[in-house]
């Protein structure tokens, strides 16, 4: 049973393909087009899940939607037409592209879809294509978004019954839900309904404080730990009112997202003191102490929420997924209030999440096939390895295309060696092997990598190779099993996905000079034996590294804890500001010499920068691929 799920046309579209209850493969289309968050059609990505299956197009059983836009577009109508004449030109902006695209989208996709079968069967006649058309078409089944979400988290967790939180912005009008998983089955609860929105309200502290919506909001929880919460109060009594058990309501006079082409309005601007931050411009304090208010109350709701959760349904287990779930400081602190015995998180919690959600739900609740727990496995997710691998012929005649100086290893022992050495004496490795990440998280895969213990690593990998802003925090990967040695954590954490304190005995008291620092003064303060990966409160987002979904990389951090006694080295995506995670080797080498990484390894090739010819950039980043 063959069942392609597919997100699209909002933001971060990708495709997933499941085998009955396997997943085969997973991936976004930003990786093909090399455009960020890229919410296209998904033919890339479908064209790859079909080629790493070794099927045909027409092989396809079923295909999943991760949303419902006739349901959207009534949410959309009926917002308009409460708020007119406001939202007039958003209206106008908006319409058009819905009546040509989105609202019939099971005509559009069959027209795509389509489009595809000609492409892959050039010889087909056109009876045989407007055949496949009808029957494709017939094939596609919506799901809701949050309960995408919902499948998306609690059916490949490793539980058999959980709660199921899902977060996000908005998805037809549910915002935020609660449900109960039990074997194939998943049941709502509750909801909370548009405009009221946990994932929204961040996203209008993302625009206030000049950063992009829908990418910025990882850079507001990094800000956060360099402010006060000052506003917290302000917040409460103007913009949210929160009850005991999580649910809230918004003020919507404060905010213009629901009709207007910007987040937050004038009166959202007086409460705070002026405009929003202009992009690029410098931090203040303020932004600072706004990230930490809004960082304050969206911990307060998830935990209100997650304890109304285990009252509710009795688990033990709790599941989640939606963008918010991806804000891991406020996962960190739900863990510590051991509210649940467990809790799992969807490593690609987000829109692109939900394609593996819809295929998921088709499976088990459509279909009603049964689901198996199998105790030797983490989860369903294969540790998140789900995307392309590329052959060694394949990233050698790439090499040679553009006269790369490489050494090629055939053992793998001399190979991170090789590497472990070079990261002790504090070179920075561009990590590409076999294949890559499903998620926005770098997972050891398509990662760059450095030594931990390196004073000057964060600013280093910040400035000169991930060109971002530098309060931006590194996260460490761990070998798994020394991970209590060096943080407070004790359970997995394989899709960096929580954060934890530094254990106690590893941080660096500050003087009483450095405890006088404010905001972004407090940066360069070395926290801990691994200051590259320690935020300035003594946290870090932790990945724990298993042998068995990720051997290469265990044995890299063995190897570098067998030279250096640390188990811990730094684990950030392997791309520039603005791009999407490297796919190919030629976008890892193309990353690579544009860049100030010393050292990059694709698979078995390992290249130095200083042997390196000059690199003429065609400025364009996509490519064709050959897979394994």
């Amino acid at each position: 049973m063959y069942i392609l799920g597919i997100s699209a046309y909002y933001h971060d579209s990708a495709a997933v393909l499941i085998c009955d209850e396997k997943i085969i493969a997973a991936v976004q289309e930003e990786r093909f087009t090399r455009k960020k968050a890229d919410a296209s059609f998904p033919v890339n990505s479908i064209k790859y899940c079909l080629l790493e299956a070794g099927i045909t197009l027409d092989q396809i059983d079923h295909i999943a939607f991760y949303d419902k836009p006739f349901i959207k577009f009534e949410r959309l109508l009926e917002t308009y037409l409460a708020e007119a004449p406001k939202g007039f030109g958003s209206f106008l902006l908006s319409i058009p592209v819905w009546l040509k695209d989105k609202l019939f989208l099971k005509e559009t996709m069959g027209r795509e879809l389509k489009k595809l079968f000609e492409e892959l069967n050039p010889d087909a006649d056109n009876k045989t294509c407007k055949a496949f058309k009808t029957k494709v078409t017939h094939s596609i089944m919506f799901g809701e978004h949050h309960q995408s979400h919902a499948a998306s988290a609690f059916y490949p967790s490793p539980f058999s019954e959980a709660a199921i939180l899902t977060i996000d912005g908005v998805g037809e009008w549910t915002t935020t839900s609660l449900a109960y998983g039990k074997n194939n089955t998943i049941e709502f609860l509750q909801e909370i309904h548009f405009p009221h929105s946990l994932g929204l309200l961040y996203s209008a502290f993302t625009y206030y404080t000049g950063f992009k919506v829908n990418s910025g909001e990882y850079k507001v929880m990094g800000l956060a730990p360099y402010g006060n919460p000052k506003y917290v109060s302000v917040i409460k009594e103007h913009l949210i009112d929160i009850k005991d058990d999580g649910s809230f309501k918004l003020d919507m006079s404060y905010f213009n997202y629901t009709t207007g082409l910007t987040m937050t309005n004038r009166k959202f601007h007086d409460l705070f003191g002026g405009s929003p931050r202009k992009a690029e411009s410098s931090l203040t304090q303020k932004e600072m102490d706004l990230a930490a208010s809004v960082q304050v109350i969206t911990e307060e709701i998830m935990i209100k929420m997650a304890k109304h959760a285990q009252q509710v349904t009795g688990s033990d287990n709790l599941c989640m997924a939606g963008g918010v779930a991806l804000n891991c400081v406020a996962n960190g602190k739900l863990l510590q209030e051991n509210i649940f015995k467990n809790i799992w998180i969807q490593p690609a919690a987000g829109d692109a999440g939900g394609a593996l959600g819809g295929a998921m739900s088709v499976y088990y609740q459509e279909l009603a096939y049964p689901r198996t727990i199998r105790p030797d496995e983490l989860d369903k997710m294969e540790g998140s390895y789900l995307g392309p691998k590329y052959s060694s012929e394949a990233i050698k005649t790439y090499l040679d295309s553009v006269n790369a100086v490489y050494d090629y290893y055939d053992d793998e022992k001399e190979l991170i060696k090789t590497v472990a050495g070079n990261m002790a004496e504090e070179k920075v490795i561009g990590w590409h092997y076999d294949r890559m990440e499903f998620g926005p998280r770098s997972l050891g895969h398509r990662s760059i990598i450095g030594d931990a213990r390196s004073s000057k690593m964060q600013s280093t990998m910040n400035l000169k190779i991930k060109y971002r802003e530098s309060f931006r925090p590194f996260a460490p990967s761990v070998l798994r099993e020394k991970v209590y040695e060096w943080f407070e954590l004790e359970t997995d954490s394989p899709y960096m996905l929580l954060v934890a304190p530094v254990k106690k005995e590893k941080c660096l008291a500050m003087t009483e000079e450095q405890e006088t620092l404010f905001g972004i003064n407090k940066l360069n303060v070395p926290r801990s034996e691994i200051p590259a990966v320690t935020h300035i409160d003594y946290s870090a987002r932790i990945q724990t590294v298993h042998e068995s979904t990720n051997p290469r990389y265990y044995r890299l951090l063995q190897e570098f804890e067998k030279r250096t006694g640390c188990p811990v080295i730094v684990n950030t995506s392997f791309n520039v500001r603005g791009e999407p995670i490297v796919c190919t080797p030629e976008d890892s080498y193309r990353c690579f010499m544009r860049t100030e990484i010393d050292i990059l390894v694709i698979d078995d090739f390992v290249l130095y920068k200083y042997n390196q010819p000059a690199f003429a950039d065609s400025g364009s980043w996509e490519t064709e691929f050959e897979l394994d």
